[in-house]
């Protein structure tokens, strides 16, 4: 099989962290992935509660950044399907998702949102943000709805598109 080490090391993560607590957990965790519901509430928690706009305006930037570029762009030019739909008698913890594979949104958007809400904080907050964006991550993988390497490119790319959305913000920022 074309995926043989990616779907030998989803299965590893079943067979290693399966579990009924990880059957209803992981669906929830990563429904707070979809729309950026949980990055829009802390970008939102940054511009409203600690009046923060530069850090909270590079966070928006950057979802924005992956929306375009990843969801709307890389998704229909790679056109990867997703791994369950090689495994027709697997049966998924939550809906399928009904577009494609490559690269990762869930976690290309919270590495990206990840990046911007850490400039400027302590080791410990860029560590649980993180470890949070990690935790989405691992939740695809868990769920059979990613690859791995579909999950390594939304972490660069998220990355990438947290420093480029950094970059425009302030380089508009040294033209005033």
């Amino acid at each position: 099989m074309q995926f043989g080490w990616e779907f030998a090391l989803l299965d590893g993560i079943q067979a290693v962290f399966g579990s009924a607590w990880g059957d209803w957990f992981w669906p929830v965790y990563t429904h707070l992935g979809s729309g950026g519901i949980l990055w829009i509430a802390l970008i939102l928690w940054v511009l409203l509660v600690k009046k923060e706009k530069k850090r909270g305006i590079i966070a928006i930037l950057a979802l924005l950044l992956c929306l375009v570029i990843g969801n709307g762009f890389l998704k229909n030019l790679v056109q990867r399907p997703r791994p369950f739909s090689y495994l027709p008698n697997l049966t998924l913890l939550i809906a399928p998702p009904q577009d494609y594979s490559f690269p990762s949104g869930h976690t290309m958007s919270s590495f990206a949102a990840a990046y911007a809400l850490s400039l400027g904080q302590s080791t410990r907050k860029k560590v649980l943000l993180y470890v949070l964006a990690a935790a989405m991550a691992f939740s695809r993988l868990y769920l059979y709805v990613h690859f791995p390497t579909d999950i390594l490119a939304g972490v660069v790319l998220g990355l990438a598109m947290g420093v480029l959305a950094k970059k425009v913000v302030y380089d508009a920022e040294k033209k005033r």
